[in-house]
């Protein structure tokens, strides 16, 4: 019976709200750098929420919904101090297609449902499935969506009406409408493109010279800047009866409702119940919390900052934020690496940055909406697409080329089947090949087999395993051995130094392969087995028992 005394309720109710364990130790000179963080990050999440939304297939408001309940909500139950919850453009583009064909509603259930998957997977330990997920698959999967995503804003960039969902549906749009295409919105949007750039590598410094610290508040709020920049000009156009650039167009008003997330809904005069609309979310109800967990994780582990990180709560807080979500009419949220990596450069010290965060998109929600109707859609898929450029890793690309051909083969694999086929299955077929490549080098182990001069002047097959051998290689070394060993050649010396464990269908194919060569009049001595080792062969083969040898010399 196990007993639940103070200390360990007291410990576990920390680990669950860390709140309790850093607001005592709060310190004033903190307030001021959390201040600074959260509206600086605000000034990102802004134009990035309002141009998720975009990618989400939904309003532009939808983007600001989401961006605000997760900063509230990380407060209390979030372990790093450096992340910030939100809109992701992954999160949009795999909610598109729902949202496309079934409606608004759809987003906001599946972030609902999405964390509850995820909190009963943190509840439950069960994190350590996404160890199954390598990088390359990881990689491959992040490259295809920054393409997918970019690719889905070229017809904005050119003033083309319309939207497309994957890189071959946005050429073959380009390329049949080229008459529609807009040079005002083309000179806009690269105009935005080539000012991020320039803005992103600027000379700045935190603690550095006034012109340097003022040049690092500039490249923070680049992306606010250049939406600002585009709206202002927008506008002017338009007191002046001028419309050159396609607009985003009306928002809604105010601040969504507080209600409990659609569990029916109706689209295109068609009702949905909760079982159908469950239904038609196929694979992406369980596809959405797989990489928005990875997301979140991996970018927690980044800035952890050498601390150790609490894996379970972060999936706890993750999930939690997504429910409340749910109730403000949110969109999937995670972990973004870019207002993670912004609130981390502008020094933040705890979470409660975040309040200014979603305080700063709350405000703007409620009362900045009819201004950002003039935001043109070439500045947003500006935006999108400079920032989709910075997702695709071209050193990790270089890694893995150079590392392993086979991982790089991986990630490969992935990106063009994410890309051509859909990211759900993409990665499903991404897990497949990692799991190929896995089974056949377990079937496949390196082992080192040679022909010496050894014993008593005559040749023996020297074998050593160079890692464990399971039962997919058991078959294999055996046939190797009995190749190498002619009837000319002396006895079999099997080194087992390396070996830390194996299964029965390796030992007893050791067990054959000894009355094989006892056939020929040779005899199988294995050498420099570990206890375990030698306990499972003297199981299965105990007639090995009289040839086993502590080590080659003995």
């Amino acid at each position: 019976m196990v007993k639940c005394d103070g200390g360990s309720i007291e410990g576990y109710t920390k680990r669950r709200f860390p709140i309790i364990d850093w607001l005592p130790v709060y310190k004033p000179s903190w307030l001021l750098q959390d201040i600074l963080a959260g509206i600086t990050v605000g000034l990102t999440a802004i134009p990035q929420g309002i141009a998720y939304g975009v990618v989400a297939g939904l309003n532009p408001e939808y983007g600001l919904y989401a961006g605000f309940m997760g900063p509230f909500i990380y407060i209390l139950f979030g372990s790093c101090h450096n992340i910030t919850i939100g809109p992701t453009a992954i999160m949009a583009l795999m909610v598109q297609p729902l949202v496309l064909n079934f409606g608004p509603d759809m987003a906001v259930l599946i972030c609902f449902l999405k964390g509850c998957i995820i909190a009963v997977l943190g509840i439950f330990h069960l994190g350590f499935l996404l160890d199954f997920i390598s990088i390359p698959v990881i990689t491959g999967f992040t490259s295809a969506a920054a393409i997918n995503i970019a690719s889905s804003q070229f017809k904005s960039l050119l003033g083309i009406p319309g939207r497309s969902e994957g890189l071959v549906e946005a050429l073959k749009g380009i390329f049949t409408n080229l008459d529609k295409i807009n040079g005002w919105d083309i000179l806009l949007g690269v105009s935005t493109i080539s000012l991020l750039v320039l803005l992103k590598h600027i000379p700045s410094k935190r603690r550095g010279t006034h012109l340097e610290q003022m040049g690092w508040i500039v490249t923070l709020s680049r992306n606010a800047l250049v939406v600002i920049l585009g709206t202002v000009m927008a506008y002017l156009f338009h007191i002046n009866d001028m419309e050159p650039f396609h607009l985003t167009g009306s928002m809604g008003k105010g601040l969504p409702p507080l209600s409990p997330p659609p569990f029916s809904t109706t689209f295109n005069n068609k009702t949905y119940n909760f079982v159908e609309m469950t239904t038609n979310m196929g694979t992406t109800l369980f596809t959405i919390p797989i990489i928005s967990t990875i997301e979140h994780i991996a970018i927690a582990k980044a800035f952890a900052m050498g601390k150790p990180l609490d894996a379970t709560q972060e999936m706890l807080a993750l999930g939690v934020c997504n429910i409340f979500g749910s109730f403000v009419r949110s969109m999937p949220v995670t972990g973004s690496f870019t207002r993670t990596a912004v609130n981390h450069a502008s020094g933040v010290r705890t979470p409660l940055g975040g309040l200014f965060t979603g305080a700063l998109v709350l405000l703007a929600a409620g009362f900045l909406t009819s201004c950002f109707k003039y935001i043109p859609k070439a500045t947003l898929a500006g935006v999108i697409i400079c920032a989709m450029y910075y997702m695709l890793d071209f050193k990790a690309y270089r890694l893995l080329w150079q590392a392993k051909k086979v991982d790089f083969m991986t990630m490969v694999i992935t990106l063009v089947v994410c890309v051509f086929l859909g990211l759900e299955l993409g990665i499903l077929i991404g897990i497949l090949a990692n799991l190929v490549a896995l089974l056949y080098f377990s079937a496949r182990p390196d082992i080192l087999i040679a022909v010496e001069q050894e014993i008593e002047g005559r040749p023996v097959v020297y074998v050593t395993p160079e890692e464990a051998v399971t039962f997919p290689a058991a078959e294999n070394l055996r046939a190797n051995i009995m190749r190498l060993s002619v009837e000319s050649i002396g006895n079999v010396i099997l080194d087992c130094k390396n070996l830390k464990r194996i299964d029965v269908t390796v030992a007893k194919n050791i067990k054959l392969l000894a009355q094989d060569l006892s056939l020929r009049g040779q005899e199988l001595i294995y050498v420099n087995a570990i206890d375990d080792v030698h306990r499972v062969l003297n199981t299965v083969a105990p007639e090995l028992s009289s040839t086993f040898k502590s080590t080659v010399n003995a």
